[in-house]
């Protein structure tokens, strides 16, 4: 028996706001901050809840080194590869492992550094 279910998935990150948008550009929705804009939820998209909040001491992973650890990362199903990585970068992406185009998958870092998986459906 589950003791809990997955509510939200929070990104520290230097800028809520900025992050939020970035993220409500890749799956709908819109950033919603509380008052000071520490936190900010992305609100009216499909899937689970995803929040930002500010971390000024904020260090982005390294993706990939085996000295460090990637902490985690989001995978995005897409429908069509080509299409959803021209958006991620014109959002402002960068690309971290998209080179083998043979590949269902490639990896993006977000604005704030966190690994982003593009997923072909």
């Amino acid at each position: 028996m589950a003791v809990a279910k997955l509510g939200t998935v929070v990104l520290d990150c230097p800028d809520p706001l900025a992050l939020a948008t970035f993220y409500a550009g890749l799956l709908g929705g819109s950033p919603s901050a509380d008052e000071d804009g520490t936190w900010v939820d992305l609100e009216g998209h499909e899937g689970t809840p995803l929040a930002f909040q500010l971390a000024p001491g904020h260090v982005a992973p390294n993706w990939p080194s085996p000295e460090g650890s990637q902490q985690f990362h989001l995978d995005l199903t897409v429908d069509d590869l080509d299409a959803a990585e021209e958006r991620i970068l014109a959002l402002g992406a960068k690309p971290l492992d998209t080179d083998d185009r043979g590949r269902t998958w490639r990896v993006y870092a977000d604005p704030a550094g966190h690994p982003v998986c593009l997923c072909a459906c």
